[in-house]
């Protein structure tokens, strides 16, 4: 005989027998609930790590991620970085920077941007955005700039024009009153992340920015670091820097975005696992049903010597059974059709993108299990219940009228 017994007990309730058609419809019916809602719950949460994967990369990836400035407001850039940016875990070297707000203005109109002034031969991100030109066209002295397609296209310009770049926090005062530093630049290149960076960005020569915001030569605004993962700026602005040193990254350009992700995401989370809930609530009215069913042959079982913690144990293993295979054919579902969804959404006919796109899609395999493994455990916590109750049977009142 299979051991333990109450296991093999409870298995044997799972199958039921052919008189015990309702209870076994509302048991199939909780678990094909939990099923779908774990797939849900899998799709979606792959979708929404696409999505938050692609903003990463669009605009993460070109943003600075982090810098360190200096109290003084400028660093010597023609010197080795300072030691204790070697503590970080960047991804390459820190470069030095120049940035600030700016303004750009063409013959059809004006346009509030940021302003980056990097290193051509530095491997800076933007170099991989590229649509025309390059960012070894950018050189000292020939004032040359790098424009989003999109701003390109709101400014009407391409490469070859030229446009006027105003920076208001180098202004000067003159008899004519408060002037910002300007320069007409030519704009050497075009590039395209595919989000709102390509209408707000614009990079050029760091010497051409450092002298346009009136520094002195081989001065820089900070150190740009490199990370793999940008989301670990939150835990790296804790440590202490030392002092008249400045942390500042892209939670204070693009938090509010980045927030406002992950708040959907735990919402959609939120709502799908609900359903898992209902889902796996509807196994105490399943087991209470067998329960009722079932109270003679408890009973039976009680008078042969078994204890309440085995009658326990018996529905507990059949209702946390009918869970387990929703969460794991659930959790196989949906990694199944989050691999094919493109596909399915084509088979279908259904475009959401009119510019021929695809969902982003990136499968988390830890959070796949932790989907699984908590439907499993909301299952057999609603076991508890119906399993106390019939561990409660008296035999003696059970076979009283048997």
């Amino acid at each position: 005989m299979f051991h333990p017994l109450p296991v093999f007990i409870g298995l044997r309730y799972l199958r039921g027998r052919s008189g015990d058609r309702f209870s076994r419809f509302v048991s199939y019916i909780s678990t094909a609930g939990i099923t779908i809602g774990v797939l849900s719950l899998v799709t979606v949460l792959s979708v929404m790590n696409g999505f938050e994967a692609q903003l990463k990369g669009r605009i993460l990836g070109v943003l600075p991620q982090a810098v360190i400035t200096h109290s003084s407001g400028t660093i010597a850039s023609d010197q080795a970085p300072p030691a204790f940016l070697g503590d970080y875990p960047t991804s390459q070297p820190p470069v030095p920077i120049v940035r600030s707000e700016a303004v750009v203005q063409s013959h059809q109109g004006l346009a509030a941007v940021m302003m980056l002034g990097i290193e051509p031969e530095s491997n800076d991100p933007i170099r991989h955005r590229m649509v025309s030109g390059s960012v070894n066209q950018l050189k000292a002295g020939d004032y040359r700039v790098l424009l989003g397609h999109t701003l390109a296209r709101e400014l009407d310009v391409q490469v070859g024009d030229k446009i006027r770049l105003m920076v208001t926090s180098a202004s000067q005062y003159t008899p004519l009153g408060r002037i910002p530093s300007q320069r007409m630049f030519t704009i050497a290149g075009l590039y395209s992340t595919g989000s709102d960076i390509d209408s707000s960005l614009v990079v050029t020569h760091i010497s051409d920015a450092a002298k346009l915001m009136r520094f002195k030569p081989g001065e820089a605004s900070g150190w740009r670091l490199f990370f793999q993962d940008p989301f670990v700026v939150s835990r790296l602005s804790q440590n202490e820097l030392p002092e008249s040193w400045h942390w500042s990254d892209w939670r204070e350009q693009r938090g509010e975005l980045f927030q406002a992700v992950k708040m959907e995401k735990n919402m959609m989370g939120l709502m799908l696992g609900l359903i898992i809930g209902v889902a796996a609530f509807n196994i105490i009215s399943a087991l209470i049903m067998v329960v009722m069913e079932k109270q003679a042959e408890v009973a039976i079982l009680k008078t042969q010597g078994m204890s309440d913690r085995q009658v326990l144990a018996i529905f507990m293993v059949q209702g946390a059974s009918s869970g387990a295979i929703g969460a794991v054919v659930g959790g196989v579902l949906g990694v199944l059709m989050a691999q094919n969804l493109n596909a399915l959404l084509d088979a279908m006919g259904v475009a959401l993108f009119s510019f021929g796109g695809q969902l982003p899609i990136m499968i988390n395999p830890n959070q796949i299990i932790i989907v699984v493994v908590g439907a499993v455990l909301l299952s057999l916590a609603a076991t508890l219940f119906p399993s106390y109750r019939a561990s409660s049977v008296k035999p003696a009142e059970a076979l009283r009228y048997e």
